[in-house]
């Protein structure tokens, strides 16, 4: 298969991301402010939980199932088709006022079905790049600026506290899977077997991945790093209102801004650097703005805020890059499944308990000691950055 990439397929392969950020945002960003507006907030961090929940559970199965049984596009298509359809539902249920309790069930079974999907859209378009460290930063690029599409989409239409969102996000998922059948012709399945195991079909072969020096110490950096990361999005915005600003969304939106900076840069950092350099700055960035974070003032929070892209970028699509570049075609698939169960389901909800509990620990009587609280997350980004310096070997 000729794998040098032309113009109108790199235009269709962004085109699958920005759909695919567009309605991931359409989803996630309202989901908050819905649940209050209809009477369910106490189901909130669950229903934020619940896609921690889902990464340690489906990722790997589909997976699996796009690396032996079929083309990952038709895998992409079909969890876009039940992601719409659960998404409908409890658009529906949340417009009805059903049982809070029933919703949040509805949103769990939503949730297995929505997490594979970024791993399954990562896997297709890093196959077809000949040349992934100079490429995929600017496709992948086009995952935020649909993500943030979505979010100007949602509030121009008046949508943040409806279920219309949800609505909305139901019909962007029909798009997604709709938008897979222009892929068709340049996904890969590896020769299916007539004889798999059920570790196999449950993708469990990838923890196999681990068993090289390099991908284990890559897997660990991923998960661990994610723990003190975890903190930036539930309480940015509660910092920021402590200092005294409004219109956090639009606060928030600078990170989005470097993210995309960032990812249109990295292919040019990457043809100069190592890979081993591009994560540890990606760790660096992120003990930075941890760091600013602690003087607890306003400019330089903010300052903090906009290294987000940057510490998103370099360590986490750094490391899908690597995945790309140092493990087997037929592996794809499952191994950046591997990456979103570690990082996105064990990382990040040990992450969300970890960081909630030191929360509750620096709270005092007069409000959050905020200096104490981001130090206290910087130390852990430190002593990941000094695990990931002296394990990784990388190639001679």
């Amino acid at each position: 298969m000729d794998r040098e990439l032309k113009r109108t397929e790199k235009a269709e392969l962004m085109g699958l991301l920005f759909l695919h950020g567009m309605a991931m945002a359409s989803w996630f960003v309202p989901l908050s402010s819905v649940l209050d507006a209809a009477g369910m907030g106490a189901i909130k961090s669950m229903a934020f939980a619940a896609t921690a929940i889902a990464a340690l559970l489906s990722p790997l199965f589909f997976g699996a199932m796009a690396d032996r049984s079929a083309l990952p596009a038709t895998v992409l298509r079909w969890v876009s088709v039940a992601t719409a359809i659960m998404v409908l539902w409890i658009a529906w249920g949340v417009d009805l006022k059903w049982n809070t309790w029933f919703v949040l069930c509805l949103i769990q079974v939503q949730s297995l079905f929505l997490v594979p999907t970024s791993s399954l859209a990562g896997s297709i378009v890093l196959f077809r790049l000949m040349n992934s460290k100079d490429q995929y930063g600017s496709i992948r690029a086009l995952g935020t600026i649909g993500w943030m599409a979505g979010c100007w989409t949602t509030s121009l239409l008046g949508f943040d506290t409806s279920p219309k969102a949800f609505y909305l996000s139901g019909v962007l998922w029909l798009i997604v899977a709709a938008y897979t059948l222009v892929l068709q012709r340049y996904s890969y399945a590896s020769p299916s077997r007539k004889h798999v195991s059920l570790r196999e079909r449950f993708g469990l072969d990838a923890l196999s991945l681990l068993r090289n020096h390099d991908h284990r110490v890559v897997f660990m950096t991923s998960t661990l790093v994610a723990i003190p990361f975890a903190a930036f999005y539930p309480f940015t915005p509660l910092h920021l209102s402590d200092l005294g600003f409004e219109r956090l969304s639009a606060w928030m939106s600078l990170g989005q801004v470097s993210e995309v900076v960032a990812m249109i840069a990295i292919g040019g950092i990457l043809a100069r650097w190592r890979l081993k350099w591009t994560i540890m700055a990606g760790l660096v960035f992120g003990l930075m703005r941890y760091g600013l974070y602690a003087i607890n003032i306003r400019v330089p929070v903010l300052i903090g805020l906009g290294l987000h892209g940057f510490a998103f970028t370099f360590t986490y699509i750094s490391t899908q890059i690597y995945l790309a570049k140092r493990v087997e075609a037929e592996w794809q698939s499952r191994a950046q499944a591997l990456l979103s169960l570690l990082s996105g389901g064990i990382g990040n909800l040990t992450g969300y308990l970890i960081t909630g509990a030191w929360m509750q620990f620096c709270r005092t009587s007069n409000g959050v000691q905020w200096t104490e609280y981001w130090l206290g997350l910087a130390t852990i980004v430190l002593l990941v950055l000094i695990y990931f310096s002296i394990g990784y070997r990388g190639k001679s």
